[in-house]
């Protein structure tokens, strides 16, 4: 009997073998990346799960945050064991981490989906170490991190082109959510709308059938799903979405201040001048303080929404369950506890949603209008506007509910919600905060392509100076007309002083009565830089209305290192975007 490393060789070489027939090969591979995030996913819920059991002492098969009180006060401080432990880890791995982990989205828009595993599995155990010691976020960032850190290490491994690696970590983390909520189809939508950043029919193959394998994967392996079971859904008419656009309104306004407001957490602990290392510790005080109140705020909320479905309480307590639940999030995140708000998002909509139908029904403005349809519709609409994807979240809801008759009502508000983010926002949680930490990703769409094609991969190095005091004879002799378009003019300290377009200094019209060069010196100010991008270069064309611009060292030294002429820029440009658009469209 083979051994499982033989076999593991053999496996590989057949993947090698695969890669040849590309659209085979990449479906053959994104299964197996399925695969491994059923895995990932299976693995981490159980020991979350476990670690609640254990910590919280629950009783077997229930859920941490359905408890309506915790066992003892004293477990109120396990979030800030929870914190000590994120602190310690942080200064044992401080060394190894020169940066921030890079994750999907960033990966995908910035660097041709590479991910370093080491970096991802951290992340996983941060986020492990976070919602099992009770911190108010969840694991969908952790299991998404891994499954992407494994796509991509894989693919590097086989040595696959930019595209299919992209493809190959959107599969991972398309797999990841469908293994979550066993909801292959959202997990696929997940896949296309924020991770690969676009939609193609040359992608529908290979995200789908990771999405599957990972669902099966996890079912097979009975990994802790986080299904929502809503049950029957009343049919909808069109008269009757009219509640339903003001719910999206209320749900991407309120999805705004929720993110606001961890920023705002994270920006108070900086002002406080608290140590990094401290702060988890703070924050999970805080949540331990508010759990005494309701253990509904721990964790991602997974059992708190089956009670919230279910519940029969006022809208005034739904609203108070709101707050707690959004401030125990925002303190778990701005004092550095790794997770997301992907669940989350789901439980403050689903709060949000009843509540609003049962204020329409104490006021009489909707009598009719049902409290279960206005939870399903608020968890989309909440969930949109953090976590982005609208027709991700909008399979989420009809996969869960398993009833097409909400619809149009579920995408509907989804819009609306999108519309009110992107306007007043700008961002989902995810790519904002990216933002905060200096990127300016909107998406996940490739423009690493265009960050990488700098000034300095473009410029011609192989360029003549000459001194700006010249004579215009002694230029003439230097340039006879004909042999060159252009000079690069240095002053006595060698920096850039100007560039002479060598038929200015033969027009009779011009020349006449000159006797230097220096009143033919253009764009003495416009100076390229090495680092610029393409796109940083082309705006500094446009507003020095050039056709052609030096490469300086610095701006202090302004040491003349290369010329960059409009036109080769603009075909450079051209190219990358003809490269991007056949990624998009799958062609060659």
């Amino acid at each position: 009997m083979p051994s499982l490393s033989a076999l593991t060789i053999a496996a590989f070489r057949l993947l090698i073998r695969l890669r040849r027939y590309r659209e085979l090969g990449l479906v053959a591979l994104a299964t197996v990346v399925g695969c491994l995030a059923g895995v990932v996913v299976t693995a981490m819920s159980r020991i979350t799960n476990l670690a609640h059991q254990w910590l919280f002492m629950l009783p077997s098969g229930e859920r941490l945050s359905e408890q309506e009180s915790l066992v003892h006060p004293a477990l109120a401080l396990m979030p800030v064991v929870g914190g000590v432990l994120l602190a310690l880890l942080a200064v044992a791995t401080r060394r190894r981490l020169k940066r921030q982990p890079v994750d999907p989205i960033e990966a995908n828009a910035l660097h041709g989906g590479r991910m370093f595993i080491g970096e991802s599995l951290l992340v996983a155990l941060q986020t492990m170490i976070s919602s099992g010691f009770g911190a108010s976020v969840g694991l969908e960032a952790g299991y998404t991190q891994a499954s992407s850190g494994f796509a991509s290490r894989l693919a590097e491994a086989l040595r696959l082109r930019r595209r299919d690696i992209r493809t190959l970590v959107g599969c991972a983390a398309a797999g990841a959510i469908s293994a979550a909520f066993d909801a292959p189809i959202t997990g696929a939508f997940y896949g296309f709308e924020l991770i690969i950043g676009t939609y193609s029919v040359a992608l529908v193959a290979p995200v789908l059938a990771a999405s599957l394998a990972a669902s099966l994967t996890a079912d097979w392996l009975g990994a802790f799903q986080t299904t929502v079971e809503v049950g029957h859904v009343p049919i909808l008419t069109a008269s009757d979405l009219a509640p339903f656009l003001l719910l999206g309104l209320v749900g991407g306004l309120l999805a705004v201040a929720v993110m606001q407001l961890t920023t705002g957490v994270e920006r108070a602990f900086r002002l406080a001048r608290i140590p990094g290392w401290a702060r988890p510790a703070i924050g999970g005080a805080c949540v331990g303080g508010l759990a005494l109140l309701t253990p509904h705020v721990l964790a991602s909320g997974h059992g708190a929404l089956h009670v919230a479905l279910e519940s029969s309480a006022g809208w005034q307590m739904l609203l108070a369950l709101f707050v707690l639940k959004a401030t125990a999030s925002a303190l778990s995140l701005g004092s550095g506890f790794r997770g997301g708000l992907f669940f989350a998002s789901l439980y403050l909509g689903a709060l949000v949603g009843k509540a609003y139908a049962l204020i329409l029904i104490a006021t009489g403005l909707a009598p009719d209008l049902s409290p279960l349809i206005a939870s399903v519709i608020g968890m989309a609409s909440m969930a949109v506007g953090i976590v982005g994807g609208p027709m991700t979240m909008a399979f989420l809801v009809l996969e869960t509910t398993g009833d097409l008759a909400i619809a149009s009502a579920v995408l509907t508000a989804s819009i609306v919600s999108a519309v009110v983010v992107r306007e007043t926002f700008g961002y989902s949680f995810s790519t904002w905060r990216l933002h905060l930490r200096g990127e300016t990703i909107r998406s996940a769409n490739d423009i690493g392509r265009m960050r990488s094609l700098t000034v300095s991969r473009m410029m011609r190095s192989d360029v003549r100076t000459v001194s700006a005091g010249l004579s215009l004879d002694g230029f003439r002799a230097m340039f006879p007309l004909g042999s060159t378009q252009r000079a690069i003019a240095v002053d006595g300290n060698g920096g850039y002083a100007g560039i002479v377009v060598v038929a200015d200094a033969y027009a009779p019209d011009t020349a006449e009565g000159r006797t230097d060069i220096a009143p033919f010196l253009r764009h003495r100010e416009a100076m390229l830089l090495p680092s610029m991008t393409v796109a940083d270069a082309a705006k500094l064309f446009e507003a020095a209305n050039a056709e052609e611009l030096a490469v300086v060292e610095s701006p202090h030294t302004r040491k003349v290192i290369g010329l960059l002429t409009e036109q080769y820029l603009l075909r450079r440009y051209a190219e990358e975007l003809d490269k991007a658009r056949r990624d998009i469209t799958g062609e060659g």
